[in-house]
């Protein structure tokens, strides 16, 4: 039976840590601010925005919240993200995705000034990681390796499968495992024998959107499950990519859903908007 990787342990210890450091920052005349941006009235992303800012709060961080009609034009989008680039007290921005279809998302991404783009999305900082530059790790895949780290399993060397390939989530995790030394491979919808493939992971990160799309099978017995996925079941029950009774039979540590990957996706927005805030302010 699997040991259970809790996204709530792991992130209460990060807020912690951040609360701290934001002390610090406030004791030398910076409060670190984040500015989230929500287009439009889609209901997930209305109860994302709420988490950050519930999450900034709690950690004394500074929350600018902007929100625009469904009606906005890419033109009035560029617009706001120019005024907060240029002000200093704003030290990370976040456009909420997805946005309404008269916008184009990777317009909006770019017009993001990379040393403010804590969601590590910009191509700037999507470039630095490649080549392995300090810069803002997309903090999804970060989280993922925070929580592959918590477990004490050593990450090189293993054999590591990513399924998907999606530029939020399943490149960037690959090239993250790829730092840490794994062995990568990125599955997809054309890989052939897929559940071999996966079946053969020390390392098993689900990142496809397919609510348990991973059966016991696809499981290698010992294997460290990491399950990025956020999907409704038949029921209408939240679930993830993976089975989870059938994967935790097998696997020797797994993250749940809820309370797994998305908790730490969070907590790692927080760690890059100190970071924003130290290189911006010189602390």
């Amino acid at each position: 039976m699997a040991q259970i990787i809790s996204g709530k342990e792991l992130a209460a210890r990060i807020k912690q840590r951040v609360s701290g450091q934001v002390e610090e920052l406030k004791a030398g005349g910076v409060t670190p601010c984040l500015a989230v941006v929500l287009v439009g009235d889609d209901p997930a992303s209305a109860v994302y925005v709420r988490g950050k800012e519930s999450d900034c709060r709690e950690c004394g961080i500074g929350s600018r919240m902007l929100r625009l009609p469904a009606d906005t034009t890419q033109a009035q989008l560029l617009e706001q993200l120019e005024k907060l680039a240029a002000d200093k007290s704003v030290h990370g921005i976040l456009v909420q995705l997805p946005l309404p279809a008269q916008i184009d998302e990777q317009a909006v991404i770019a017009a993001i000034p990379p040393e403010k783009d804590v969601d590590g999305f910009s191509p700037v900082n999507v470039g630095r990681m490649m080549i392995g530059e300090e810069c803002f790790l997309p903090c999804t895949p970060a989280g993922c390796i925070e929580m592959l780290k918590s477990t004490g399993v050593p990450i090189a060397g293993k054999q590591a499968v990513v399924l998907g390939r999606s530029n939020i989530v399943g490149k960037p995790a690959a090239m993250l495992l790829l730092r840490e030394n794994a062995t990568v491979t990125i599955c997809h919808s054309k890989t052939e024998d897929l559940a071999a493939v996966c079946a053969g992971a020390d390392i098993l990160v689900a990142a496809i959107g397919k609510p348990k799309f991973v059966t016991g099978d696809m499981v290698k017995p010992g294997a460290v499950v990491i399950d990025v996925g956020i999907n409704r079941d038949e029921n209408g029950k939240l679930c993830g990519d993976v089975d989870f009774a059938a994967a935790e039979a097998k696997a020797s540590f797994i993250t749940p859903v809820p309370g797994g990957v998305g908790l730490m996706t969070r907590a790692m927005l927080l760690v890059n908007t100190i970071q924003a805030a130290r290189r911006q302010t010189g602390r």
